[in-house]
C-alpha cells in the first residue's frame, strides 16, 4: 500500500527469514568482526583479479544465507543485487552461478536498501516465496575504477572514506521467523552541486535528509519511533552534515539515535579517515551487526537509510556534479512466527 507521496507500507510484513555477510582481511580487524559468517586472511581471495574475488564475496553470502534458512538454491524465485563494478559484472556472474531469475540493480551505495524494499515489495503481494537480496564491494577493485589503484598510494584527503571489502545478503520471504520489514520509502536523486568525488558523505547527505523526512512525513510519525535511524555511509562528514540539516528543517533526533553505518564497521586507529563507504557497507552493518543486536532484543525498531552517490568515473572526468540518492526500509522484531 502507497503511504503519503513514495512510501511503501507491507501489510503481511515480509520477513528477513536468514542473512549472511562476508569480509576481507581489513574488516576483521574492525569494531564488528564477530557478526561476519566468514572472512578472509587476504584481498585475493584465492583469485586472480579483485574483480573475480569481488563476485566471490557475494557468491559466498548468498550461498550462507541459503544453508542457515535450510534452502536449496533452486528454490530461490528472484536474486535482486548489484554492485559498483562497471556493468554490475561481479554481481552479474556471481547471478550466473546461483542461477535465479535475475533483477541487477544499481543504486551505487545504496543498493543494498534498494534491493531490500523491492524484495518486500514483490513477497508483500504474492510474487515470491524465496527472494535472496544483498549488495557488495571490494575495497581495491573499486577504488582501482574510482580513483586510483591502491599500488599507487596516492594520497588522501581527510574527508576520503575506506571501501569495504564485503557482502551482506538477505533471504526474504512472506512467512517465517525474524525480522519483520514494515515500509520502505524510496529515495529521489538530489544534488547540491558537489563534484569532489573524495566528499562522497558531504555529498550524500542532503539525500539521506531527504528521505528520512519524507518517511517520517509520509508515515506521520517522529524520529523517536524508532529505536535506531541509521545512514548507510555518510561517514564523519555526512553524519555532521544531515544532523545538521535535520535540526534546521525542524527533525527532533537524539544524536544517540542517529548512526551511520561507516562509522560503525571500523575501529578506532583504523586508516580509513572519514569513515567506511562502498555498497557492502550498509550490507554488512545492516545484514550482521544490527539485524544480530535486533535479535539480542536491543532494538525494536531500525530504520535503515542506505545512501549512495550515482557517479562514474566518466562523469567525473566530464566536471559533472554527484546525484546522490537515498532508500530507507524499516525493520521491526518481536520474535513472534
Amino acid at each position: 500500500m502507497l503511504k503519503g507521496h513514495r512510501t511503501w507500507v507491507f501489510d503481511n510484513k515480509p520477513v528477513i527469514i536468514s542473512t549472511a555477510t562476508v569480509g576481507g582481511p581489513f574488516e576483521a580487524n574492525g569494531r564488528i568482526a564477530d557478526d561476519f559468517d566468514l572472512l578472509h586472511e587476504d584481498l585475493w581471495l584465492g583469485e586472480d583479479s579483485y574483480e573475480k574475488a569481488h563476485k566471490v564475496l557475494l557468491e559466498e553470502a548468498m550461498f550462507k544465507a541459503m544453508e542457515k534458512a535450510g534452502i536449496e538454491k533452486e528454490k530461490v524465485q528472484f536474486l535482486i543485487a548489484g554492485d559498483l563494478i562497471n556493468q554490475m559484472t561481479p554481481t552479474s556472474f556471481a547471478a550466473r552461478t546461483i542461477g535465479a531469475p535475475y533483477l541487477g540493480v544499481f543504486g551505487a551505495c545504496s543498493t543494498s536498501m534498494e534491493g531490500l524494499a523491492l524484495s518486500a515489495f514483490i513477497t508483500n503481494y504474492g510474487g515470491a516465496d524465496y527472494i535472496l537480496t544483498g549488495a557488495a564491494s571490494h575495497n581495491t577493485a573499486v577504488e582501482k575504477q574510482f580513483r586510483y589503484p591502491t599500488e599507487y598510494g596516492g594520497q588522501k584527503p581527510p574527508t576520503a572514506q575506506w571501501t569495504v571489502t564485503g557482502a551482506g545478503v538477505a533471504l526474504v520471504s512472506p512467512k517465517g521467523d525474524g525480522p519483520r520489514i514494515t515500509a520502505a520509502t524510496i529515495g529521489r536523486v538530489v544534488d547540491m552541486g558537489l563534484s569532489d568525488p573524495f566528499n562522497m558523505g558531504g555529498a550524500m547527505a542532503p539525500a539521506a535528509v531527504d528521505t528520512i523526512e519524507a518517511h517520517l512525513r509520509d508515515m506521520q510519525v517522529d524520529a523517536s519511533y524508532y529505536d535506531l535511524i541509521v545512514t548507510g555511509d555518510l561517514g564523519k562528514i555526512g553524519r555532521n552534515v544531515s544532523l545538521d540539516l535535520l535540526r534546521q528543517h525542524g527533525v527532533k533526533i537524539e544524536e544517540e539515535r542517529y548512526q551511520d553505518c561507516g562509522l560503525i564497521i571500523y575501529r578506532e586507529g583504523q586508516p580509513v579517515l572519514a569513515g567506511a563507504s562502498g555498497a557492502g557497507c550498509s550490507a554488512v552493518v545492516v545484514y550482521g551487526h544490527l539485524l544480530n543486536r535486533m535479535k539480542r532484543g536491543e532494538f525494536k525498531r531500525i530504520l535503515a537509510v542506505a545512501t549512495g552517490a550515482l557517479l562514474s568515473p566518466l562523469s567525473f572526468q566530464q566536471n559533472e556534479t554527484i546525484p546522490c540518492i537515498a532508500h530507507a526500509v524499516a525493520i521491526e522484531y518481536g520474535g513472534e512466527a
